[in-house]
């Protein structure tokens, strides 16, 4: 069992080497002709078509999906549906990207007639540039494999990662020409982390005034306050108009309570109250908000939700907003 471990880990490590060799001799020979290739879908009016037959295609249709990602429209065209009509998703100027290892491929080579009819420009990416796709294409990219990682040099491997990466690479190419933002990235993946991170506003994730304990500052006694601090720590206090006067939170009654023992029901409200208190307003983003809660002296483990104006909408608590970090 040992001998065996041994050989398994030994040829992962030799097909992962392979593949980082390959990947290697790859960026060093990329020249004008991938320069040429990004310039003509900045150029282009239209989107970018990929497409792929068999491990190909797989590669094809995950080059779209990153391209479309990342600020460039592109679709997936499987080519033995496009001849069967959907090539109806091809427009004039669009630029398709032709994925095939040895660019003879039938299915692919049926595509390129009724793609020059139609006046799209199509861009190969093969291994064999003495090939008909390569010698077909308005323009060619050279994606050369010496030998696949596969021990019988056929199952595509080493090449399959090398289309990949020239994909992610045109890629990566095109959103730094397009100026492309992180908050761009999070507007087309709103469900994701960052997509949340960037996008949600205080307002999206604040308790409703309706929701949150507010007194008037005047008529609330001590215990009105500890009776309405309840699952929040906080309480608001609002003025006849709506406007936010002050708060006192659960850790401010008991520094008073350490501060004056039995005497603090003698206090009131008002005498304890913090009525300079730190608010933000709805339409900050959370993750700004997050930072001013928790790079504070003492952290806030919940802040008031104020219009410009003064007037309370809510509340937002800190674990709410740490679900987003």
């Amino acid at each position: 069992m040992v001998a065996r471990s041994e050989s398994i880990l030994q040829t992962i490590r030799e097909v992962l080497r392979t593949e980082a060799e390959a990947l290697t001799a790859l960026a060093g020979r990329a020249d004008e002709l991938f320069v040429r290739a990004v310039e003509k879908i900045l150029a282009s009016p239209g989107k970018v078509v990929c497409t792929g037959i068999g491990k190909s295609g797989h590669i094809a249709r995950k080059v779209s999906a990153t391209l479309s990602s990342t600020g460039t429209l592109a679709v997936f065209l499987h080519p033995s549906e496009g001849i069967h009509g959907d090539l109806g998703m091809v427009k004039a100027g669009d630029v398709v990207l032709a994925f095939g290892k040895s660019g003879e491929s039938e299915e692919i080579l049926a595509l390129l007639p009724p793609l020059r009819k139609i006046g799209a420009s199509v861009v190969a990416l093969t291994s064999n540039p003495d090939s008909t796709l390569a010698k077909n294409a308005d323009l060619s990219l050279v994606v050369s494999v010496d030998r696949e990682a596969c021990p019988l040099d056929l199952a595509p491997t080493t090449s399959s990662t090398l289309f990949l990466a020239v994909g992610d690479a045109l890629a990566v190419a095109l959103m730094k020409a397009r100026g492309f933002r992180p908050e761009d990235f999070a507007l087309y993946h709103p469900g994701g982390r960052l997509g949340k991170r960037l996008l949600l506003k205080v307002e999206d994730l604040m308790v409703p005034l309706a929701e949150c304990p507010a007194l008037d500052i005047d008529e609330a006694t001590i215990q009105d306050v500890v009776a309405a601090l309840g699952g929040f720590g906080i309480v608001l206090f609002r003025t006849a108009e709506g406007r936010l006067e002050g708060i006192l939170t659960d850790g401010d009654i008991r520094r008073a309570m350490n501060k004056h023992r039995e005497g603090i029901f003698t206090k009131t409200v008002r005498e304890l109250a913090n009525l300079s208190p730190v608010s933000i307003r709805p339409d900050v983003g959370a993750v700004e908000a997050l930072s001013l809660m928790e790079n504070r002296p003492r952290p806030l483990n919940v802040l008031p939700v104020t219009r410009a104006d003064g007037q309370i909408v809510g509340l937002v608590r800190l674990h709410e907003l740490l679900k987003l970090a």
